[in-house]
């Protein structure tokens, strides 16, 4: 009889099993021999861009550089204290500030924007079915659109027309605020940062930093808050919500991550980018028998679709697809030769890809009018021809197969297992397995709960954010998530922050064995591993929606709980917006990158202690991860003296 899991695990030491997870210097080490091969094949890398670009520019690292009217641009300076209209640095630095939450919450909503529009079209017989008709109806019930006796996609249609109705209603509040605790929704209502239309919050932010316009500081961070919220609990939660309804909520699921998961003898098919509507298709179609056998026809194995960034997340935690990495591994990829094709919808896209895969074989497709890039094949992706695109897509990879140069083909070895797709729905699922308590229908955050105030876990975390050259790519993640379970911290993790941790073996349930003993003894109980991934950078919403129900089943306001966020390498401007609705929510965001403000000694301090006033909640930013790490746990333990446990 062959071994089960559970008896080779009995078969194995600890040590034999610490052995076998992937360091930072293994993943350093495969990237520099792929930067070899780059110079070989005379291209270039965001390492050689990056040392291009070195030292930055002063003005612009700290925010006191202005271009929003041609009178400039302007800069402070010693001897130029105030741009020409009159704007000093913590005018200018504010302005920069608040664009950017603008410009990232416009993303995030822009997205969901799209799937509402495909959720509007949902049909039985149509590309895209309703694959959870449950949350389905729970939402239609929670936005008080009637459903009994009506077909199910009659509903669905109404459910994306309230939704959509969110990004430019003339009236009211974002309906997802009720998902906040009642303390929360009463804060917002009374430092009047309660977000209207999604829509008019990203205008009303360009507004105010027009030339002419709001020059203090305070009235711009406020306004930051309130665009971030518009994301979080407005764009992202409805992408989040309508993706699970349109292509199921994600449930438990083993993957693998790290460049080896590619595979010499098959056709290796990555998707990229953020948007599922496009990802799904290309999944199902590279399923398909007949290009199966097609790619065999032609001398390879069969097909392997394997992802990039967020769509990686969306695709793994629904299909089980694996996960190649994360945003500054998306050059690698090309650089190892094996892909086939890169075929990317919108976000977090190098222009760079385009000249690089001019390099090898690579086909690089792009998919969106939003994200046009140079270099690429354009197939615009339409909802209602999808399905026949993707075979398109994935024929076109499949036939280039033969293209493929075996000299220029390098696969680094290293991957991990991995566990991935646990939304709130999936987590109170693995609660429900050790406790017969229920407090609604719903399940219970009980257990974790109890395991809290006992001292078995000290609290948690939620990691987030992107990868960024500043620092060493994936270090902060991975030695601050070792340092946390270490220290019986739970972690919940999403988008490039997830992909660092499954690369490094954290998704996997063998990482119980880097655990203090009191998180050890928590994964053995529910099964879990001690980094929880939750999906991609719009699922952060979930992270929302979870410290809210955790709040309400411990009777306390989120601000109190032993819970903080962690950004330790975020790059984007979306980074910006989910910052801000962290804070807003209550919840203490660590930065591991400083905000580009520090121009303003002001903005510094209203984004570390004036919003502390306002919400309850700020940004503790420190560059060196070890210390940021220590004082996330010192930020936990001060959290858990306050509650007396």
């Amino acid at each position: 009889m062959a071994d089960t899991p559970a008896m080779y695990e009995q078969h194995r030491s600890k040590e034999e099993i610490l052995s076998g997870f992937t360091t930072v210097e293994q993943l350093e080490a495969d990237t520099a021999k792929l930067r070899e091969l780059a110079c070989a094949a005379c291209a270039e890398t965001w390492a050689d861009r990056s040392a291009g670009q070195t030292p930055h520019c002063r003005f612009g690292e700290e925010g006191i550089c202005c271009r929003i009217c041609s009178m400039g641009p302007c800069r402070v300076t010693k001897k130029a204290a105030r741009g020409i209209c009159g704007a000093d640095e913590h005018a200018i630095a504010g302005r920069h500030y608040l664009r950017m939450a603008a410009a990232g919450s416009a993303a995030h909503s822009d997205h969901a924007r799209e799937i509402a529009y495909v959720l509007r079209q949902a049909s039985p017989t149509g590309s895209f079915p309703i694959r959870d008709e449950e949350k389905l109806l729970s939402l239609a019930a929670e936005w008080g659109i009637p459903a009994a006796g009506r077909d199910i996609y009659d509903v669905a249609h109404e459910v994306a027309e309230a939704g959509l109705n969110e990004f430019g209603k003339p009236f009211g509040t974002q309906r997802f605020l009720s998902r906040a605790t009642r303390e929360r929704q009463a804060l917002w209502e009374k430092e009047g940062l309660a977000p209207r239309a999604i829509d008019r919050e990203v205008s009303a932010s360009l507004h105010m930093t027009h030339m002419g316009n709001t020059a203090e500081p305070e009235p711009l961070v406020r306004q930051s808050l309130r665009v971030g919220l518009a994301d979080g609990y407005g764009g992202s939660m409805i992408s989040t919500f309508f993706s699970d309804i349109l292509f199921g909520t994600p449930t438990a699921r083993a993957s693998e991550a790290n460049l080896g998961v590619l595979e010499a003898e098959m056709v290796n098919l990555i998707v990229h980018g953020h948007d599922p509507v496009f990802s799904e298709m290309v999944v199902l179609a590279a399923e398909e028998k007949e290009m199966a056998d097609h790619a065999k026809s032609l001398g390879a194995k069969g097909i392997n679709v394997v992802g990039l960034c967020c769509t990686a997340n969306e695709v793994a935690m629904r299909h089980g697809v694996r996960m190649a990495g994360n945003f500054l591994q998306q050059e690698n990829v090309i650089l190892t030769g094996a892909a086939e094709a890169v075929c990317v919808d919108v976000q977090c896209i190098f222009p760079a890809l385009g000249p690089l895969a001019g390099c090898f074989h690579t086909k690089f497709i792009t998919s969106s009018p939003v994200a046009r890039i140079p270099g690429s094949i354009y197939m615009p992706f339409e909802p209602d021809t999808a399905l026949e695109q993707a075979r398109a897509i994935v024929k076109l990879a499949v036939e280039n197969f033969v293209n493929r140069d075996p000299a220029k083909v390098f696969i680094p070895s290293h991957k991990q297992p991995a566990a991935v797709g646990y939304p709130t729905e999936q987590i109170i699922r693995e609660l429900d397995g050790v406790t017969n308590s229920h407090v609604d229908e719903r399940g219970s955050y009980m257990p974790a709960i109890d395991s809290i105030k006992a001292g078995v876990l000290r609290g948690a975390v939620a990691m987030v954010g992107c990868n960024n050259p500043k620092v060493r790519p994936d270090y902060s993640h991975i030695e601050i998530m070792k340092t946390l379970i270490r220290s019986d911290i739970l972690i919940v993790a999403t988008g490039c922050a997830a992909q660092a941790a499954a690369k490094a073996g954290l998704l996997s349930k063998d990482a119980k064995y880097m655990c203090g003993a009191g998180l050890r003894r928590v994964c053995e109980l529910v099964g879990i591993p001690p980094v929880l991934h939750m999906g991609a950078c719009v699922d952060i919403s979930r992270m929302m929606l979870l410290v809210n129900e955790i709040a309400n089943d411990w009777g306390v306001d989120v601000t109190r709980l032993p819970i903080v966020g962690c950004a330790p390498e975020w790059m984007s401007e979306k980074a910006v917006a989910i910052a801000n609705y962290v804070v807003a929510t209550g919840i203490d965001t660590y930065l591991g990158i400083e905000p580009q403000v520090k121009g303003s000694a002001e903005m510094m301090r209203l984004i570390t202690e004036g919003t502390r006033k306002i919400t309850g909640a700020g940004y503790i930013i420190n560059t060196d991860p070890h210390a940021l790490v220590q004082a996330m746990i010192d930020g936990i333990e001060q959290k858990r003296a306050l509650l007396g446990i």
